[in-house]
């Protein structure tokens, strides 16, 4: 089976680690646009003109399924996507989890960065699913740019400007970028009041790698636990990265995060 994922850039990570752990011996294909990124300032029509390239460059390599890892190509692409790649290849797109975050209850808030905080999209979902919950919607200014970078520096900033702006009897933050999947713990511990319950995340990553192995019929095994002294994956599963549509390694910033040394770990760079 083979599996490909698409972002403007290394938020694809934290899907495609879902994916390894569910299906250890999944191929993975990572396509992402480095020259172009981030997408989010971008018109709705250069970033589906972006992200049907880079999911045209995914697709030449014949997967199973595609993952778009990304809320802003989700909501302005995944239209034009699916009637371009679909019915051969399915294409699968990324939500905020904003419902499960309403079904938990109590208050709860969205990270997001600032071109999806407050947009026509996040408010339907809000509507949608969460319109007797208590709900701030938090702009993140520079926190996917940072993550992108692997800036430690510019990311602890980021998160503190948006712990700034986050209630203090929070319950629950939803990650409504796959870039902050990233930096999860980091976010958790900026918000975490003393005394009071742990506070919840809700991501994408591992919803959209189930529903991808569902679509293909893959049955997911139960999620591996990570050895650092050892691989999870058998030999053989192959990673296929593309950096605008050019196959090279891993960047080196993906590196700074667990998700991208698992991947780099388990996996036969081809």
């Amino acid at each position: 089976m083979k599996i490909a994922l698409m972002d403007s850039g290394i938020g694809l990570l934290a899907a495609a680690a879902a994916v390894r752990r569910l299906r250890p011996d999944t191929d993975l294909v990572l396509s992402s646009d480095p020259d172009g990124m981030p997408w989010g300032p971008r018109t709705p029509q250069d970033v589906t003109e972006r992200a049907l390239a880079v999911a045209q460059a995914a697709a030449e390599h014949r997967p199973d399924a595609l993952i778009i890892a990304c809320n802003t190509a989700s909501v302005h692409a995944l239209a034009t996507l699916r009637a371009e790649l679909e019915p051969w290849l399915p294409v699968i797109g990324t939500v905020p989890a904003i419902k499960p975050a309403a079904a938990a209850g109590g208050p709860f808030v969205i990270w997001a960065t600032p071109a999806t905080t407050g947009s026509p999209y996040q408010r339907a979902l809000i509507r949608d699913f969460a319109s007797s919950a208590q709900v701030t919607e938090v702009p993140c200014p520079g926190l996917a740019d940072a993550v992108q970078e692997a800036d430690e520096a510019a990311i602890d900033r980021a998160v503190a400007a948006a712990a700034a702006l986050t209630p203090r009897d929070v319950r629950a933050v939803v990650l409504g970028c796959t870039h902050y999947e990233l930096v999860a713990e980091r976010i958790r511990a900026a918000v975490q009041q003393p005394g009071l319950p742990p506070v919840v995340l809700h991501g994408s990553a591992e919803a959209v790698a189930a529903q991808a192995l569902r679509r293909v019929g893959g049955r997911t095994a139960a999620p591996a636990a990570v050895d650092p002294a050892g691989p999870v994956a058998p030999p053989g599963a192959r990673l296929t990265v593309l950096l605008g549509g050019r196959e090279s390694a891993l960047p080196g910033p993906a590196l700074a995060y667990a998700e991208g040394r698992l991947l780099a770990a388990v996996s036969q760079v081809h």
